[in-house]
């Protein structure tokens, strides 16, 4: 295990929920994106004594066999954390039976030992306000009532935040649905978005959205001062978004 010292960056947000106007939140600012490969590549630079397409194919075959397991009701350690299922939905009567309209499974993750003790030891950088100054505090998907974990295709979602009116002419400007393993973009239409005020965005989920896992971005010129932005502002939301078929 690595003992290079960590460290982070934290941006401070308005925070539209409690009265004071001098409340904020932090959030830590995204240093990079790392895929698999990019793992991959840091493993073999660190130790020449390592296959890239080993290291690939090991992975791989203990990602399925974790997968198995983690179905059939096992709880496992892999990597930096802890799975097991959940079980969402109300079962009436001692007798109840299992109904995939109101019930449904979900994956618990607990970070291991490891990870909580390097997180706790990172220094930290407060730089004040954000220069952007859009941020999201909640994703709920109203079908479910999940919050910053699913997306139902054909379904509400409700946005709460700070400046993520979706506002401005550059084509750039809306609300996107990243696949995580494609990378292929869904734009939602402007007609699918019900509500669009600075502090709440309500949007319908597009009904033949694939399967996968996605990040939401808003692109917007929104301002306060009533007069756009020259530049679109970007905000990507930290959770990763579950659609299931």
């Amino acid at each position: 295990m690595t003992t290079n010292k960590s460290s982070v960056i934290v941006e401070l947000y308005d925070l539209t929920l409690t009265e004071r106007k001098d409340d904020r939140f932090g959030r830590v600012v995204t240093s990079k994106s790392l895929s698999i490969d990019d793992l991959i590549a840091r493993a073999v630079s660190r130790r020449t004594d390592l296959n890239a397409t080993t290291l690939r194919a090991s992975m791989e075959i203990l990602q399925d066999v974790a997968i198995e397991e983690i179905a059939n009701g096992a709880s496992v350690k892999f990597g930096l954390a802890y799975f097991n299922l959940g079980v969402s939905g109300v079962f009436i009567g001692d007798n109840a039976k299992w109904d995939s309209s109101q019930h449904s499974l979900w994956v618990k993750a607990m970070p291991t030992v490891e990870l909580r003790e390097a997180v706790a030891n990172c220094t930290v950088d407060v730089r004040g306000m954000a220069a952007v100054g859009i941020a999201l505090n909640s994703l709920v998907d109203v079908t479910s009532g999940e919050e910053n974990s699913r997306l139902t295709p054909g379904g509400g979602i409700n946005l709460t935040g700070t400046k993520i009116k979706i506002d401005g002419d550059s084509p750039e400007v809306g609300i996107r649905l990243v696949n995580q393993s494609t990378q292929e973009s869904i734009v939602i239409p402007r007609t699918s978005i019900l509500v669009n005020d600075p502090s709440k965005l309500t949007f319908i989920t597009p009904q033949d959205i694939p399967a996968g896992d996605y990040k939401l971005s808003i692109t917007t010129q929104y301002s306060a001062s009533h007069k756009t932005t020259k530049e679109v502002r970007v905000y990507v939301h930290d959770y990763i978004l579950s659609v299931t078929r």
